[in-house]
């Protein structure tokens, strides 16, 4: 099929426009049209979406199904997927039918909503499928603007302040990415992503302000880019947007927000800092894997004394991307299997746990863990679920969460032994936390009068488990599912990786001698 990425991203942008064009009116048969024509084209997106995967050759480590055109004032339009975007672009189209569902009894500006969603789908894919560096940061600002509107229209109480901290957060933070591009353009001449993964920017060290750039130009740049993915992911220390934005978000914008907004910053270091700068990430290594650490140490602490079940699963969040950021950095073919298969299956299990909040919230309008308990008596469909996804958070093997945490820690203890160790008490705090807000919330007396009255899951709210359910389990015993699928990209992209190392090395000792 020809331009089938191009149909797969842009459905979602001409359902909202139809939406904004022809739907009249702010009564109930408007609002349900609107959901409907949302869940049309988000379910046409995603069945769409698989053929790309059908016809997809895991083989071929090279770009697939590429576009490529002239557009504006010269500008390239070239799009393209490889094995490690692939599964990205099939995480989105697979999550936003669900988070459409989910959003069923919204009716406040239900037009503009469903609007705000699938436009935001489209800026995510494109982000997965741009081999462009232009068309690359146009799709990855102008995601920032429909996720600061979910946020600040049909957020919480405190939804104005947590807005425009994640948009100054994240916008800032590319504001350094921009000049990156700049200078990459500069140097390359080109800005098409394909090109410049096989172009050598210069590495070696020269001073600046008396201060020794080691590494040179691929440092300066590694740290520009770093400065967006870090905020992206988010990293420890410039993490504190994201609690925030989550507390505040309705349901649906914190399951975009968790199991796909954050992949962004992981899937931008693989795609640009590991192979365009390796020596400036080879540099910088030892820090972004001690700031790993830290965080997933740091945030399961900070996890451990919330009372609000939403920000709890957030810091939560940052704790598990602290494993993919060290995995990705290890920058072997073990590490970055890990990194991909722990951002596709947080996705997944993060996402179902900002639902599971949702079930509840809907029901009782507070989030506060001491407001619940006992649920299991009145709920015991939403206990069994909450339980998986609770035991899979913590990375229980047989659930998906265990097979990326397992292979990142195995990697990096190859690298470095001290940050593996201290990972790995993460591991134990994330037990603690995951299980002691399942004890306060699930489990023990039903004594709350508040609770006697309350009704188990809905059958339209089983059907939106029921698929997180299946990928959840199915990866979590069969993950070569994944790992045959993005196994010779990764091994691809560690080979060039280390062969770029050698040469920079080798170009080092000439100089020397």
């Amino acid at each position: 099929m020809d331009n089938l990425l191009s149909i797969v991203t842009f459905i979602p942008a001409l359902a909202a426009l139809i939406l904004a064009v022809f739907l009249r009116g702010e009564d109930e048969a408007a609002q349900t049209n609107a959901k409907w024509v949302a869940m049309f084209a988000t379910s046409a997106t995603f069945l769409v979406s698989l053929f790309i995967l059908f016809e997809f050759d895991s083989s071929n480590t090279g770009f697939q199904f590429v576009e490529e055109a002239e557009w504006l004032m010269g500008l390239q339009y070239k799009m393209g997927v490889d094995g490690i975007s692939v599964l990205f672009v099939m995480l989105t189209t697979f999550m936003m039918p669900l988070v459409i569902a989910a959003s069923w009894n919204v009716n406040t500006r239900v037009k503009e909503y469903m609007i705000a969603f699938l436009l935001l789908e489209t800026l995510m894919l494109g982000v997965f499928m741009a081999l462009d560096l232009v068309l690359f940061y146009l799709f990855f600002e102008a995601g920032l603007i429909p996720m600061f509107l979910i946020i600040g229209i049909w957020g919480g109480a405190n939804r104005i302040y947590a807005s425009f901290k994640f948009f100054l957060y994240t916008f800032l933070g590319s504001v350094l990415m921009l000049v990156a591009m700049v200078g990459m353009f500069a140097d390359a001449g080109t800005t098409d992503i394909e090109q410049l993964l096989t172009h050598n920017f210069a590495s070696e060290t020269f001073s600046l302000m008396g201060i020794q750039i080691i590494g040179g130009m691929q440092t300066l740049l590694f740290i520009a880019f770093f400065a967006s993915f870090a905020v992206k992911m988010p990293m420890w220390p410039v993490h504190t947007w994201l609690p925030d934005a989550h507390v505040q978000a309705p349901t649906a914008g914190s399951v975009v927000l968790a199991a796909i907004l954050l992949k962004m910053g992981g899937y931008g270091f693989l795609r640009f800092s590991i192979p365009m700068f390796p020596v400036g990430s080879e540099v910088l290594t030892p820090l972004v894997l001690w700031m790993s650490a830290i965080a997933i140490v740091y945030t399961s602490l900070v996890a451990l004394v919330q009372e609000d079940m939403k920000k709890l699963i957030a810091y939560s969040s940052v704790a598990h991307m602290g494993f993919v950021t060290m995995g990705i950095f290890a920058a072997n073919q073990q590490g970055i299997d890990g990194a991909i298969f722990q951002m596709l299956s947080h996705g997944f299990i993060s996402g179902a746990l900002f639902l599971c909040v949702g079930v509840i919230y809907d029901r009782m309008h507070t989030r506060d863990i001491d407001a619940y308990g006992g649920l299991v008596t009145r709920m015991p469909a939403y206990a069994l679920i909450f339980m998986l996804f609770t035991m899979a958070n913590v990375g229980l093997p047989g659930t998906s969460g265990f097979v990326g945490e397992f292979l990142t820690l195995m990697a990096v203890f190859q690298v470095n032994t001290w940050v593996a160790a201290v990972a790995t008490t993460g591991v134990i705090f994330s037990a603690a936390y995951a299980l002691w807000l399942y004890r306060r919330v699930v489990l023990g007396d039903l004594i709350k009068e508040s609770l006697k009255s309350i009704t188990d899951m809905t059958t339209r709210e089983r059907a939106i488990f029921a698929p997180l359910v299946v990928m959840t389990i199915l990866l979590g015993v069969y993950p070569a599912l994944i790992l045959d699928i993005i196994g010779p990209s990764v091994a691809a992209l560690v080979s060039q990786y280390d062969t770029a190392l050698a040469a920079a090395e080798a170009a080092t000792q000439m100089a020397l001698n």
